[in-house]
């Protein structure tokens, strides 16, 4: 008898809003755009990628691959995105750090 897996899919696990805040947190935290991206689309997949297509104007496909993780969308496709999905971009100093 062998086992059955699957791959893991984060999506599954974000089932209220206050997971969904810490996700996509975290992952601002790198600094990383492809990382944010791939979060913002890990939340619109549990929210449901449809609304989000009807909420900004962009197509399911266009959502796909922009929030993939392996693309590299626009800032203003991002910020659309994470507004319709309830959250507000922002920059914030490092602490500790000045600028140079």
């Amino acid at each position: 008898m062998s086992i059955r897996t699957r791959e893991f899919d984060p999506a599954r696990y974000l089932d209220n809003e206050d997971a969904i805040a810490a996700y996509v947190s975290d992952a601002t935290e790198s600094g990383n755009a492809q990382e944010l991206a791939h979060a913002l689309g890990v939340v619109a997949r549990a929210r449901g990628i449809s609304d989000l297509s009807r909420r900004t104007g962009f197509t399911r496909q266009t959502l796909y691959k922009a929030l993939s993780g392996e693309g590299n969308p626009e800032l203003e496709t991002i910020a659309k995105v994470a507004d319709a999905l309830g959250f507000r971009l922002t920059l914030v100093a490092k602490s500790g750090e000045s600028a140079a």
